[in-house]
């Protein structure tokens, strides 16, 4: 009995309070006070669009972009299949070092990976020795650093940007101008800018050749050429030997021989350059080696009254050729 006096008085209560909030019974019924508020669609009007997006907002800070688009591309885009591109003065390749070994095309150093010795290596290396070529055994992870991912066979080449002149042509060219010798050695210069800057100057002061040891010196190369601004073209480049063994047969030919040193008994200006001239200028940190020192024929400095205590090879020999030049052009007149 108590429970049914309690569900009858439960639906006179629900009677009383209408039907519940948020729902109409077939569409009668009082609405709630959040559908009262809220207009009908019809008299609001179309609904507008959506700006779109912009990269920046009005203050000037980047928006970030949705996930969605980030997801297009990658962050860092992968560019392992394609190589790199391969050094100016670089050949790789077995059929490549090979026509160059047999068109005497010059090549400052050979490189081949240890272990490869068989098939066309060996021809390679015949030539190579042939033209007495330098040749390295490195690893081959080495080889294939510098291709750059190319396929080089295990052998690499270093070639000039031009190619050597052999020193009996260079000496035959100045005995058929009629004009004196001036030629400059380098004696194991190694810095490819000071060599470029070398050449250059000498283009200017009228240095008919240069010579430059085999080992132990910077050989011709593209960033030699871009320093001379040039001037590889112009002046002929001789590979020597034996510095010793060149000089002295230099000098039975006539050639005084000046070498540039802090040690020298003769400051420049007091020299005499005039006559068949070989100007030396050494290393950057060691000068000029022992024995190319006492085959020079007289040694000249360069007086400083600074705290440094030496000049880079570069200017130091510029100062001397252009003195060379000075007193070339005056004894003329």
């Amino acid at each position: 009995m108590d429970k049914m006096r309690r569900d009858g008085q439960s639906v006179r209560e629900e009677k009383k309070r209408g039907p519940r909030a948020g729902h109409l019974q077939a569409g009668r019924g009082r609405k709630t006070r959040e559908q009262e508020e809220r207009p009908e669609r019809s008299k609001r009007g179309p609904r507008p669009e959506r700006p779109q997006r912009e990269e920046r907002s009005s203050r000037g800070e980047r928006r970030e972009r949705p996930l969605a688009e980030r997801r297009e591309r990658p962050l860092v885009e992968r560019r392992d299949d394609v190589p790199a591109e391969l050094p100016e003065d670089v050949l790789i390749g077995r059929n490549a070092v090979t026509e160059a070994l047999k068109s005497g095309r010059g090549i400052n150093k050979l490189l081949v990976a240890n272990g490869d010795k068989e098939g066309s290596i060996r021809e390679i290396l015949a030539l190579a020795h042939e033209r007495g070529v330098l040749v390295q055994n490195v690893e081959r992870s080495k080889i294939e650093s510098i291709a750059g991912g190319l396929r080089h066979q295990g052998v690499l080449a270093y070639v000039p940007p031009v190619d050597y002149v052999e020193l009996d042509e260079i000496l035959s060219r100045i005995g058929d101008s009629g004009a004196e010798p001036f030629l400059l050695l380098l004696d194991e210069l190694e810095d490819p800018h000071n060599l470029g800057a070398l050449l250059r100057t000498a283009d200017a002061a009228g240095v008919q050749g240069v010579l430059i040891p085999k080992r132990r010196s910077c050989p011709l190369s593209s960033t030699v050429a871009k320093t001379s601004a040039g001037a590889v073209e112009y002046v002929p480049v001789a590979r020597i030997g034996n510095v010793a063994q060149t000089l002295r047969s230099l000098k039975e030919k006539g050639y005084w021989v000046a070498g540039a040193d802090m040690e020298g008994t003769v400051d420049y200006y007091d020299a005499n350059f005039t006559g068949p001239l070989v100007l030396v200028v050494g290393s950057e940190g060691h000068g000029i080696s022992r024995l190319t020192r006492e085959l020079c024929d007289f040694l000249v400095r360069l007086p400083m009254l600074g705290k440094i205590n030496s000049l880079n090879a570069s200017v130091a020999g510029s100062i001397l050729m252009y003195e060379a030049m000075h007193q070339r052009l005056r004894a003329k007149k």
